[in-house]
């Protein structure tokens, strides 16, 4: 399905921890959806030119709806937040190229999510045909999200106050627990993802990451999610790539991060 943009509904909202916040709206658009994909969302402010940029986190292909978990991070997520179920929404969707499931098929994978990068994993695990570890890092004990990721595998969790699980980060939570896996599916803050690169290298495993937290317009028009690959670009012919519009999922080895 080609991207489009389209006016959709919200079908319920509710608060899920402080600052964080799922949403479930009506649209044609997940009939089309993977994993690791996205969605931008326009506020109505009529001021704010660019949309907002939010990861799916879960699909209902039946009866045609995309969830979204997101943070309130500003002026346009703060009124997304006000939303109630039959309010409308514009929308452009759906975006990025998503997670390569036939990477992981048949093997023991890790997915890893940091902090609001824990979304894109839900629908992702629950596509995966595989042996999957979950692993999830948060600040504290608001563990959003736990009971339905454990539906589909094993957590394992790790928390920077040490209030859950494994205190400090996912990379902790796998050397405390012992578990290994052949490839990695991550998304999460820049310092996780460099950690999870290198583990990879070392590791010698495939590791594809989702590198969504740089992105701006979503669409390839501002140029502020760029980041340098190992490779030249087929397009602009530089060691370049626009996470939003090549990604936001790329080998971790083929990105300098």
């Amino acid at each position: 399905m080609q991207k489009k943009k389209v006016v959709a509904k919200v079908i319920s909202q509710v608060k899920l921890s402080e600052g964080i916040y799922d949403m479930w709206i009506a649209t044609e658009l997940a009939l089309g959806a993977k994993p690791g994909q996205f969605i931008c969302l326009y506020t109505k402010d009529a001021s704010a030119l660019l949309p907002r940029p939010i990861s799916i986190c879960e699909v209902d292909k039946e009866k045609q709806a995309l969830r979204i978990v997101y943070r309130i991070a500003g002026k346009g997520t703060t009124e997304f937040a006000t939303y109630q179920a039959g309010d409308s929404v514009e929308i452009l969707g759906t975006l990025g190229n998503g997670f390569p499931l036939d990477k992981g098929q048949g093997k023991k994978v890790f997915l890893m999510g940091g902090g609001i990068g824990i979304p894109p994993m839900l629908q992702l695990a629950k596509e995966l045909d595989a042996d999957k570890q979950i692993v999830v890092g948060y600040r504290d004990s608001q563990t959003f999200l736990k009971e339905d990721l454990e539906k589909y595998g094993k957590v394992y969790i790790a928390t920077e106050d040490g209030s859950v699980g494994t205190k400090g980060n996912v990379m902790n939570a796998i050397t405390e627990s012992g578990i290994q896996a052949d490839v990695i599916y991550a998304c999460g803050p820049m310092p996780m993802l460099r950690a999870i690169k290198k583990y990879a290298e070392e590791q010698g495993i495939e590791a594809y990451i989702s590198l969504e937290e740089h992105m701006a317009c979503g669409v390839g028009a501002c140029l502020g999610c760029v980041v340098k690959t190992k490779e030249v670009d087929h397009h602009s012919h530089v060691h370049n790539a626009r996470i939003c519009t090549d990604g936001p999922v790329f080998e971790a080895k083929e990105v300098e991060i």
